[in-house]
């Protein structure tokens, strides 16, 4: 059965407790956010695997979902949480793609191309779940690796964005402020 019907009172439950918490809780904000974010990087290594030949940016994008699962689970009180190895990872990751890529140093108006678009709007998304998950954090307990996680996530879909823009020589803009 897809449904359950123990939610229809506007409470859920959280891993490893038998009380109901709203649903209105700043928890489960965080919690939406999080999957919101997961379900866009899908949209983000669909539209990949529909139109790019190498494996980075799926591959950087599956690795990022995987982490994902990990947060949210440590967010909602499972023992789990990511490790060092894997944060080690995700910045060895954006190091390279910005060796390859350089550093635009400035704002880009997003849009150059598709994947570039989605990939903008993933890191605006991230940015919002680190902002819920640090709120989170002044209640519940995470580890300061998944901290750092979320917000190094925006990092990897920016430089993943100048990346696609850089492999497609398409030439970004910056904002004239005019």
């Amino acid at each position: 059965m897809l449904y359950t019907r123990t939610g229809d009172d506007g409470k859920s439950g959280l891993f490893g407790s038998k009380k109901r918490v709203s649903k209105s809780n700043p928890l489960y904000d965080t919690l939406g956010t999080l999957d919101e974010l997961n379900s866009l990087l899908g949209l983000c290594r669909a539209y990949a695997i529909s139109t790019d030949k190498t494996s980075l940016i799926q591959e950087e994008i599956r690795n990022a979902q995987e982490a994902l699962f990990i947060i949210q689970a440590e967010v909602a009180g499972a023992d789990e949480y990511i490790d060092k190895k894997r944060l080690e990872s995700l910045e060895n990751t954006i190091d390279s793609i910005e060796v390859a890529v350089g550093n635009p140093h400035a704002f880009v108006i997003p849009g150059a191309t598709i994947t570039s678009a989605l990939l903008d709007y993933a890191r605006a998304v991230a940015r919002r779940a680190e902002r819920s998950i640090i709120k989170v954090s002044f209640t519940r307990k995470l580890s300061k690796e998944s901290l750092a996680y979320v917000n190094r996530l925006s990092s990897l879909l920016y430089s993943l964005a100048r990346y696609t823009t850089n492999k497609e020589n398409v030439k970004e803009v910056s904002p004239s402020y005019l």
